[in-house]
C-alpha cells in the first residue's frame, strides 16, 4: 500500500470517527441509570420506556411522520411537473434564469426561508399549524425534486418520444409509458430526499409552528433548552438505528436489482448464468 493510499485511510477513519463520536457517546448514556451524562452508573431501558409510554411525543412523531411523507408526494408531484416545463423551455436565457432561481431556494439560508414564511402566512390569515408546516415542507422541497429529476429527464433521447409517436402513442401514453419509467430513478431519488430534509428541517418548522402542533425536530429542541433528560437521548438512538436499517436495506435491495440486471442479458441469450 502506498504512503497516499495510507494517508487517505487515516485521513477517512479520523473523519468519521469525529462524525459518529458524538452519537455514540449519546447512545452511550441512553442506556445509563444515573440520568446524568457524566458517569454511567449502570445499564437501564428506563428511558426507551419513558419514550414509549409518553403519549405526547407518539402524537409527535406521528404528525411529523404524515407532514414528511406528504410533504414529499405533493413536492415529488410537482416537481414532476416543474422538470417537465423546464425541459420544454427552447430559450437558453430563460431555461438559466428558472433554474438559477430554483436554486437560490435551495442554498439560502433556513432562517430567512422560515421567517419569509411566517409573514406571509401572517399576512395571508393562515393559521399557524398544521396547514402551515406542510405548505412550507412542500415550498423547500419542489426545489430539490426538481434538481433530481431535471437532469435525468434530459438524458433521455428525444428519438425514444419520437418513436412512441410514430407508433400512434396519445401525449398521456408517452408521459405515463415512455417518459415516467424513463425517470423513475431519479422520480425515487427526489421523493426520499425531500423525505429526509422534511424529518430533518428545524428552523423552517420551527417559525411556521403553532402553540398546538409541533414536530419531532422542535420538540426535541425544546426539550433539550429544559434540561439534559436522557429520553431525548433514547429517542435519539431509536431514530438513528431505524434511520440506519432504512439505509442498509436500502442498499441491499439496490445491490439485489443490480445483480439481477447484470444477469438478464446473459439468460435472454442463451447463456447459462
Amino acid at each position: 500500500m502506498s504512503e497516499k493510499n495510507r494517508a487517505g485511510k487515516i485521513y477517512l477513519i479520523i473523519v468519521f470517527a469525529l462524525l459518529y463520536a458524538p452519537i455514540f457517546y449519546l447512545m452511550y448514556y441512553s442506556f445509563n441509570s444515573g440520568g446524568n451524562m457524566h458517569e454511567f452508573e449502570g445499564f437501564t431501558l428506563e428511558w426507551y420506556s419513558e419514550v414509549f409510554h409518553d403519549t405526547r411525543l407518539i402524537i409527535i412523531v406521528i404528525n411529523t411522520l404524515v407532514i414528511a411523507l406528504l410533504s414529499s408526494v405533493i413536492a415529488t408531484i410537482i416537481g414532476i411537473v416543474g422538470a417537465l416545463a423546464i425541459d420544454r423551455i427552447r430559450r437558453k436565457r430563460v431555461k438559466n434564469t428558472i433554474l438559477s432561481l430554483n436554486n437560490v431556494l435551495i442554498v439560502s439560508p433556513d432562517v430567512i426561508i422560515g421567517a419569509s414564511f411566517l409573514i406571509l402566512f401572517t399576512i395571508a390569515g393562515i393559521q399557524l399549524g398544521f396547514t402551515s408546516v406542510l405548505l412550507s415542507h412542500i415550498a423547500f422541497s419542489v426545489p430539490i425534486a426538481v434538481l433530481m429529476i431535471l437532469p435525468r429527464l434530459q438524458e433521455m433521447s428525444p428519438t425514444l418520444v419520437d418513436a412512441a409517436r410514430d407508433l400512434g402513442a396519445s401525449r398521456r401514453d408517452v408521459l405515463t409509458k415512455v417518459i415516467i419509467p424513463f425517470i423513475s430513478p431519479a422520480i425515487f431519488s427526489a421523493f426520499f430526499m425531500a423525505l429526509t430534509y422534511s424529518l430533518d428541517d428545524f428552523a423552517v418548522t420551527f417559525f411556521v409552528t403553532g402553540s398546538g402542533y409541533t414536530t419531532l425536530s422542535v420538540e426535541i429542541y425544546s426539550r433539550a433548552r429544559a434540561g439534559v433528560s436522557l429520553s431525548i437521548n433514547a429517542l435519539s438512538t431509536l431514530i438513528f438505528l431505524i434511520t440506519t436499517a432504512l439505509v442498509v436495506g436500502y442498499y441491499l435491495v439496490s445491490k439485489g436489482n443490480l445483480r439481477r440486471r447484470g444477469k438478464e442479458p446473459a439468460s435472454e441469450m442463451g447463456v447459462p448464468r
